[in-house]
């Protein structure tokens, strides 16, 4: 069963990187990733530190 806090914070970070996201936009998608991290099964766990190296990535190219 996809944990739906994974799926969230998957979209999040997806929908940054599809437009120009705001700071709040950032750190929502932050929010969402550390929220998944509690229920993650380990696959998705390793998956949100992909996202999560991804938003910091971002972050530095601007």
């Amino acid at each position: 069963m996809q944990n739906n806090l994974f799926q969230q914070a998957k979209d999040a970070v997806n929908n940054l990187f599809n437009g120009n996201a705001s700071e709040a936009d950032k750190q929502a998608a932050q929010n969402a990733i550390q929220s998944a991290y509690d229920d993650a099964s380990p696959q998705e766990k390793e998956h949100l530190q992909q996202l999560e190296q991804q938003l910091k990535q971002s972050n530095q190219l601007k």
